[in-house]
C-alpha cells in the first residue's frame, strides 16, 4: 500500500474483540476510513467512523451497494461454542462468515480479508474439538477465495483495552497474568491493540504467512 491510507470494514464491533479492533483504528493515522456493520447502533460518533445497521447478516443484498470501496474486512464477528451443537456453531462461524466473505469479494476484489479465529484452530478439519475444525474449515474457505489476500489470525490470551466497554468480567480477575507474562515472554499472548494494529500492518505492508499465530501478531503489530 506505501503511503495510501486505506478504508477498511470491521465487523463484530459490539464486542470484545471488534471493539478494541475498532479503537486501533480510529486511532491510526494511515486509516482512512472506517465502515461498521451491526445488528445495533454501537453509539460511538467519530470522524472517519460510518455505521450501517442490518438485522440479517445472512442476507446482505440491502446493503451491497454501500459496501463497495474498501480496502479490507476486519472479520471479529463471533460466539463462543459452549453449549452449541456444531450445526449451531458453523451456521454462524462458517456459513455467515463465508457469507459475508462472498458478498465483499464481489464487490471488492481487491479487499484484504482478516479472520480471528484463535490458538489451536484445526486446519485439517478432522480434530476432536469442534470449535477447531469448524474455524479450520472456515479458515480454508477463506484462504481458497479471490481475495488480493487473506491473513488467518489466531490468538490466545487477548488482553483487553483499558477504557472500552466490552471486555469479558473475568479479565478483572486474571489481569494480573498479563503483567506478568507479557514482560517476561512478549510473544507468548497479545493484547487487543496488538491484534488491532497487527489487521492494519497486514493491510499496509503485507505479511509472508496467511496463519498468524501470537507471536506473529506480535512481530505485525510492530512493523513500520
Amino acid at each position: 500500500m506505501g503511503n495510501k491510507k486505506i478504508k477498511v470494514i470491521i465487523t463484530g464491533t459490539t464486542g470484545m474483540v471488534g471493539e478494541g479492533v475498532l479503537h486501533e483504528c480510529l486511532r491510526h493515522p494511515m486509516v482512512e476510513k472506517v465502515l461498521i456493520v451491526n445488528r445495533k447502533p454501537l453509539n460511538l460518533s467519530h470522524p472517519k467512523l460510518n455505521e450501517i445497521i442490518h438485522s440479517n447478516f445472512y442476507d446482505l443484498s440491502e446493503i451491497e451497494g454501500q459496501l463497495i470501496g474498501y480496502d479490507a474486512c476486519f472479520y471479529c464477528l463471533g460466539v463462543s461454542s459452549v453449549g452449541m451443537k456444531e450445526d449451531e456453531f458453523s451456521k454462524i462461524s462458517y456459513d455467515l462468515t463465508i457469507h459475508v466473505a462472498e458478498t465483499l469479494v464481489r464487490q471488492n476484489p481487491d479487499l484484504v480479508f482478516t479472520y480471528v479465529s484463535g490458538v489451536g484452530t484445526d486446519s485439517t478439519e478432522k480434530g476432536r474439538t469442534m470449535w477447531a475444525r469448524v474455524k479450520g474449515r472456515t479458515e480454508n474457505r477463506l484462504l481458497s477465495m479471490p481475495f488480493k489476500a487473506a491473513y488467518m489470525f489466531r490468538p490466545g490470551y487477548l488482553h483487553p483495552t483499558i477504557g472500552l466497554h466490552n471486555s469479558h468480567k473475568y479479565y478483572r480477575y486474571i489481569g494480573w497474568i498479563y503483567k506478568i507474562v507479557k514482560p517476561a515472554f512478549p510473544t507468548k499472548i497479545n493484547s487487543l491493540a496488538e491484534l488491532g494494529q497487527a489487521m492494519i500492518h497486514s493491510v499496509l505492508f503485507g505479511y509472508e504467512k496467511k496463519i498468524l499465530n501470537p507471536k506473529e501478531i506480535y512481530l505485525l503489530s510492530l512493523k513500520e
